[in-house]
């Protein structure tokens, strides 16, 4: 009760500068920048679900890699032996086996051919080596006579891996070229790149720019010969066949006589003789020489431009150009045209970017998203603060203090690391309201047992504060070992869900003791009551003696019921899977007349041949909710379906408010990230809770939450609720919640295991449960209360997130009570008496009533 000086100093300056870096994400643009430059002014980083923008999950091509590097390998095997060394060979490519295979014309130059093949790269010991040291080629003579060079894994991951750098590079020279602020730009694995552009509405356009290669390359046309012919008589060596842009084929020279990595400049203009948007470039000395030397020796030949694979134009050199400038010519327009020149100075991508999940989410819904949550969020500190008041008066108002300053502190550490707030970070946030009310409760329902035990007042509340303090750090650090599993394993908005959440725990655990006993210790020492009265409103009578364990066998029974119907339901119905987890396109729609017909737009898509597409309504009746299953074809068809989908529904008067897509690839990863990520928490709360109690208290604690985790699945199954990448964290969540509920009830266990000799298992459960029932209803009550306001205003994109969440809470509190605490009963858990009948052989018994102990 005494507070050195140093404590009070840490308190207040933790309290000051919580205030300080949270005020300025809720001041205006125009008094932030006159703010002291020498006060924090950095604002919390709001996700693309609450400002809008688009979120794109990019993968480099590893079969176009593996194909591009077997051409090379060809190109150059055929240079080295056919030129360099005059062996005459014939080589064919296995892109299954990821090699080529070289067949000599004259066998007996075979040693010579495996020597001059090994200058493909640096070779060290008879294998090829990447410049990083990394194995890439394997060269080796086959039994038929042929050579072998085969690509290995090691050498396509180490590839890949570098692309993937390089890609990044090239991306954020893209997106700066469109004037963007603070995008998001990072690798994800060995060949992913996250991209997030906030307030970039556009994602069509977002992608073409990002994912096209804009590979620039010029080649000299094959003279005689039309491609037509070529295909029907046999390509030439060292030709192929490209697209034209105007829908026809050219056949060019396989040597790229320039590339446009000798580009130095490239811009929009005008072609005012032929009335059309061109591009304009120019090179650099050396491609300007190399430029000159090329169209000074082929006059009158045609020369090809092509930008990824695909001929732009073909023009025939009419006289040398020397200026090392050009124009590229083609069916732009201006929107097009410009695009182009921003694609060529930020520079070609390395690889092929295939699209595996895209979000793009309105300003105008991000809006909502915003005013939702935080309606939600004030109605739920409201209900909650106003709860804690009735419930222990005075103290309550302590509580309430200690929750508000712990809600500063997490919107400040969100803005001192520069964390992105998304809805369901919102959601946690509200989460955290009610459980932090959690820790609280704990401390009062303590000292209140330290009172009627006969202890001082002072010496009641430090009592309460120190046995409390336990109790508090096992069961935060349960859900805290979710949390962390949730941020690693999790992704986009659940990662910001369990940033909120972990920062909400290691905010409670300072504000419950140091801020609560700090308030508590000034007010005593000021008012000196004469008595101390910790509860207003007694919610839960004292002195219960309720045989929680003599309906165990009823409660287990109807537990095993429910779960083998959960079961059951999940195994014949399964669950509405979202598209997180099955893959393909959903959109959000509004209508513009402010009335949807979900009929006429399903009557209209149905016609378009895409597949499975559901159309239902989605939160207010002028919204719906669109969805596309995912397309054969890849990623560019289901680009073209949504295309597609988009133009129909604007043709009958609606409006675009956010799409998703998710490849068929990332939804499976999903599913097995989410089983990992479940399994891993529950392994690292069983290690923890067998560390802290006995193995029989850890296998308790798991199959109690195994028991949650059922029944909350049978939920999503019967009701239909669309199970999601939130849906996962919401069962972290619920996990986290039960343990909370299971451990203060063991620790009670634990407590009075130790203190009482006489009494048998089954009593010490039962009084256990009925002194912790206060904590446990008080708590489940006002964590219910901030669910059930995300619920009601939270709006319908997290809805099945807070409805399980809600339920969670109940299934819960239920099964730390009837499932939880009975188990032990039956794992072989002993008391005293135990022991020493065995001891003795003897039965001891208990000689008073639940009460008198």
């Amino acid at each position: 009760m005494q507070f050195s000086p140093v404590r009070t100093a840490i308190i207040i300056a933790v309290t000051l500068l919580g205030f300080f870096f949270a005020l300025p994400s809720f001041l205006p643009q125009t008094v932030r920048d006159a703010w002291p430059s020498w006060l924090p002014s950095q604002t919390i980083v709001l996700g693309l679900d609450l400002q809008g923008g688009s979120h794109l999950l990019l993968e480099v091509n590893q079969d176009g890699i593996v194909t591009e590097r077997l051409a090379d390998l060809r190109r150059d095997a055929r240079s080295i032996l056919a030129n360099d060394n005059g062996i005459g060979n014939l080589i064919t490519t296995d892109e299954v086996s990821r090699s080529i295979s070289i067949e000599l014309t004259d066998p007996t130059q075979a040693d010579t051919a495996l020597t001059a093949l090994a200058g493909l790269q640096n070779s060290v010991g008879g294998t090829l080596f990447s410049t990083s040291g990394v194995q890439e080629l394997t060269i080796e003579p086959a039994a038929d006579g042929r050579i072998t060079v085969a690509l290995t894994q090691e050498g396509i991951d180490d590839r890949m891996s570098a692309l993937v750098a390089q890609s990044i590079e090239v991306i954020r020279n893209r997106i700066d070229e469109l004037g963007t602020t603070e995008p998001t730009i990072q690798r994800q694995g060995n060949n992913r790149v996250l991209v997030q552009v906030p307030g970039f509405g556009d994602s069509t356009r977002l992608k073409d720019i990002i994912s096209r290669t804009a590979r620039l390359t010029f080649h000299m046309v094959y003279p005689g010969m039309t491609a037509a012919q070529a295909d029907a008589q046999g390509l030439p060596a060292g030709t192929m066949i490209l697209p034209s842009q105007d829908g026809g084929s050219e056949l060019l020279y396989e040597d790229i006589a320039l590339g446009g990595e000798s580009l130095v400049d490239a811009q929009p203009s005008y072609d005012q003789q032929r009335a059309m948007p061109v591009v304009s470039f120019r090179f650099d000395t050396r491609g300007a020489i190399a430029f000159g030397q090329i169209t000074s020796n082929n006059v009158g030949q045609r020369f090809a431009i092509v930008l990824d694979n695909q001929v732009i134009t073909a023009p025939v050199i009419q006289s040398p150009i020397t200026g090392g400038s050009g124009q590229i010519s083609g069916s732009f327009t201006t929107a097009t045209a410009n695009d182009l020149a921003v694609l060529l100075r930020g520079g070609a991508l390395p690889a092929s970017l295939d699209i595996v999940e895209e979000r793009s989410v309105s300003a105008g819904l991000g809006a909502d998203s915003i005013r939702a949550g935080v309606t939600a969020g004030i109605i739920g500190a409201i209900a909650v603060i106003v709860f804690m008041v009735i419930a222990y008066g005075l103290f309550g108002v302590f509580a309430d203090i200690a929750v508000m300053l712990n809600v500063v502190l997490i919107l400040a550490a969100l803005s001192m690391l520069g964390a992105t707030l998304t809805l369901p970070g919102i959601a946690g946030i509200v989460l955290t309201i009610g459980m932090a009310v959690d820790a609280n409760v704990l401390i009062f329902e303590r000292i209140r047992e330290e009172l009627a035990a006969g202890r001082s007042k002072i010496s009641a509340i430090e009592a309460g504060f120190q046995r409390a303090m336990a109790t508090i750090l096992d069961a935060n650090i349960t859900t805290l070992i979710a949390a962390v599993v949730l941020f690693y394993l999790g992704s986009g908005p659940v990662q910001g869900f369990a940033v909120t959440l972990a920062l909400g725990i290691l905010t409670t655990l300072f504000t419950a003791y140091m801020v609560t006993l700090f308030i508590v210790g000034r007010w005593y020492n000021w008012a000196r009551p004469k008595t101390l009265r910790i509860q207003l409103v007694r919610l839960i009578p004292d002195g219960t003696k309720i045989s929680f364990m003599g309906i165990r066998k009823y409660a287990i029974a109807f537990s095993i019921i429910t779960s083998i119907l959960s079961l059951g339901w999940f195994g014949y119905h399964g669950l509405n899977l979202g598209i997180d987890f099955r893959g393909g396109s959903a959109m959000e729609i509004q209508a513009t007349d402010g009335t949807a017909e979900p009929g006429a737009i399903r009557e209209a898509l149905s016609a378009l041949d895409l597949g499975e597409i559901q159309v239902q309504g989605f939160g207010e009746t002028d919204r719906l909710l669109v969805r596309v299953q995912t397309q054969d074809g890849g990623a560019s068809a289901q680009q073209d379906a949504v295309n597609l989908v988009q133009q129909t529904i604007e043709d009958a008067g609606y409006v675009t408010r956010g799409t998703e897509t998710v490849g068929p690839t990332v939804s499976s990863e999903l599913a097995i990230t989410g089983a990992i990520g479940l399994g891993v928490a529950l392994l690292g709360i069983l290690v923890y809770l067998w560390f802290r109690f006995e193995w029989q208290f850890a296998v308790g604690a798991i199959i109690s939450t195994g028991h949650d985790v059922i029944l909350t699945i049978g939920l999503f199954a019967f009701v239909g609720l669309e199970f999601n990448a939130s849906s996962i964290a919401a069962i972290l969540t619920i996990v986290g919640y039960s343990l909370n509920d299971t451990v203060v009830i063991y620790d009670r266990i634990r407590e009075y295991r130790m203190k009482y000799k006489k009494i048998g298992l089954p009593e010490i459960i039962d009084i256990s449960i009925n002194s912790t029932l206060p904590r446990t209803i008080l708590t489940a009550s006002t964590t219910f209360i901030a669910l059930m306001a995300l619920v009601v205003f939270g709006g319908d994109v997290i809805r099945s997130f807070t409805i399980s969440m809600a339920w969670g809470v109940l299934v819960g509190t239920y099964s730390s009570i009837f499932i939880a605490a009975p188990i032990l009963i039956y794992l072989g858990v002993t008391t005293r008496l135990d022991q020493a009948g065995d001891k003795d052989g003897t039965e001891l018994t208990d000689p008073t009533d639940g009460a008198a102990v």
